[in-house]
């Protein structure tokens, strides 16, 4: 765990002042998420959409139209004590290869570039950090999971730089649009590709 001078700090080490305007949304996202577990039929279906086991799953964050997993919530320690930081994870191969689509094209320098020219976007992205942060350590009392080795870490890059578009678009299809606005932007840009409104679902149940 990273040691702070900080007074007032969660388990993880992040400042619990810095959380504590997302704890009421990250505890309603997490009850929403954990209202139903993952069953044998969602993972059977997540298993095939990655080709291997999805370890550590706990329940889908978000679903297609047709009611197929998008993305699921992954427990911040894997079974055999593995820490695990990604907790919205992008499970949809439409979605896999759109997201892959966009960073081919240099959408990641593009993004980058708005971040550090634009304060407002930049402030965003720091705060969809700590909405992550938030959300999973809300998850991980209520699994009673250590986050002393993943401490401060979120997904994507965030919050100084985008490093994954597929980690950014999760936490968007996850959480809801106005969250994160790379995942924003990413969405918006692979509409024609991916939706999660409109059904193009390869993997079949």
């Amino acid at each position: 765990m990273t040691e702070t001078n900080t007074a007032q700090t969660t388990d993880t080490g992040t400042n619990a002042d810095a959380l504590a305007p997302f704890a009421d949304a990250a505890k309603a996202l997490v009850d929403r998420c954990m209202a139903e577990p993952a069953n044998e039929e969602d993972i059977a279906i997540v298993e095939r959409q990655l080709g291997r086991y999805p370890r550590g799953m706990v329940a889908v964050g978000a679903r297609c139209a047709c009611g197929r997993p998008l993305a699921v919530i992954t427990r911040p320690m894997l079974p055999g004590g593995i820490p695990f930081p990604t907790t919205c994870y992008l499970t949809s191969p439409e979605a896999v290869k759109a997201a892959s689509h966009v960073e081919a094209e240099g959408g990641m320098r593009e993004y980058n570039e708005l971040l550090a020219s634009d304060e407002s976007v930049r402030d965003a992205y720091h705060d969809a950090h700590l909405r992550y942060l938030a959300f999973r350590h809300e998850l991980a009392l209520r699994l009673g999971d250590s986050e002393e080795h993943i401490a401060d870490t979120s997904a994507g890059g965030m919050p100084t730089r985008v490093k994954c578009l597929h980690a950014l678009l999760a936490q968007t299809l996850v959480m809801g649009s106005g969250v994160n606005p790379i995942g924003d932007l990413t969405l918006e840009r692979i509409v024609g590709e991916f939706s999660p409104t409109v059904c193009r679902c390869s993997v079949e149940d």
